[in-house]
């Protein structure tokens, strides 16, 4: 039996990622509507929760000028959710999103403490399951910048031609979003309850190091088109995170150079710092290949011989980006991880194709999920 899932929050930047990893297990559980709206309108967010089997709370507010106004927002989106749970005499388990801030002198950990502690007096009142989260720094891609980490304003202002700026050199532990996502499907699936759980860091780094790091990724990949040494996946999931903040409208496709003589032409791929597989490809006439998406592979796709139509999908958003490589003026495109897409022939002859991925095919762990542009 499916196990109904409502999260709390899902537009944010944890809460997408939830989504869209349950979204693969279409099989294990069912996606319970949510809009933000309902947290204005009693009686509707009583009818979501009166919905689900388990309920993920991520709506809350990280940063205000006014930290008062802050505290107040958290502590009342609690105090909502849980008249909710007992208006509908709910016994859900609910997963509450805390952070480690919890133990420091602030308002948003202050927040973040009560609110945990009102909802494990539900539990304990209700005969509901509770569990705590508290999360360290988190990072991945599509983070809001200037909002949900430093990480995700230092890649939007590198890849927007800015210059970050260190405010402070502390050294930062930190978990990647989708080892998050791991880490709360298990709760998920285990069902047990626990009312407080130290989400443990995967990494810890100064903050000077990260930017570092990024640096390299911009000079190396942005400007002179290589792909990085990515010596640990703590460095696959920075780089994959510092894409996602690249504008793909404006940088891709992005030609080669393309030496002629009288013997004919040479292109150069790809230079690689690292290893993984090249593939080659072709495609008849009005063939479309692809229709999937990665959540960890960095994949690049070149146009030897032949006309391509490539799209792009964000999974869950509706625009779709749309380029045109011609093996006449032969170009280049990475594909983002998260991004479905596909490749149409839309030329008369065969299209040839080379493609490098960062890792070797394996059949057990594709990590390709299919997904119509």
């Amino acid at each position: 039996m499916k196990l109904n899932v409502g999260i709390t929050g899902q537009e944010g930047f944890v809460g997408q990622h939830l989504y869209n990893t349950l979204g693969l297990f279409p099989y294990e559980f069912e996606i319970v509507e949510y809009h933000s709206d309902f947290f204005k309108n009693p009686p509707q967010l009583t009818e979501f929760v009166g919905k689900c089997d388990i309920i993920v709370h991520l709506a809350a507010m990280n940063r205000h000028p006014d930290p008062e106004v802050l505290y107040k927002t958290n502590v009342e989106l609690v105090e909502k959710l849980v008249e909710a749970l007992e208006k509908s005499k709910s016994k859900a388990h609910v997963l509450f999103s805390s952070s480690s801030q919890e133990e420091q002198d602030n308002l948003y950990g202050k927040s973040k403490r009560e609110g945990r502690q009102l909802l494990e007096r539900w539990s304990k009142n209700a005969g509901g399951k509770f569990t705590g989260l508290l999360m360290p720094n988190i990072f991945g891609p599509f983070g809001k910048p200037y909002y949900n980490s430093f990480i995700a304003t230092f890649c939007y202002q590198l890849t927007h031609n800015e210059q970050p700026e260190i405010m402070q050199d502390a050294s930062v532990k930190l978990i990647y979003v989708s080892d998050l996502i791991k880490l709360i499907l298990n709760e998920i699936r285990c069902g047990m309850g626990h009312e407080l759980h130290h989400i443990s860091h995967s990494d810890e780094y100064k903050v000077s190091e990260i930017l570092s790091l990024l640096e390299c990724f911009k000079n190396e990949y942005l400007v002179l088109g290589v792909i990085p040494k990515l010596n640990n996946s703590f460095e696959l999931n920075l780089f994959n995170t510092f894409r996602s903040y690249i504008d793909f409208k404006t940088h891709y496709p992005v030609n080669y150079v393309k030496n002629s003589d009288a013997r004919g032409s040479f292109v150069e791929v790809i230079r690689l710092n690292i290893g993984g597989q090249v593939s080659f490809s072709m495609t008849k006439p009005g063939i479309t290949r692809g229709n999937h998406f990665h959540t960890r592979k960095i994949e690049r796709f070149a146009v030897i011989k032949g006309k391509a139509l490539v799209k792009l999908r964000r999974v869950g958003y509706e625009e779709i980006l749309a380029f045109y490589l011609d093996g006449d003026e032969p170009a280049f495109l990475d594909m983002p991880i998260w991004y479905a897409h596909n490749i149409q022939n839309i030329g008369d002859d065969d299209l040839y194709m080379n493609f490098w991925i960062n890792e070797f095919y394996d059949p057990n762990d594709p990590d390709t999920y299919s997904e119509a542009v």
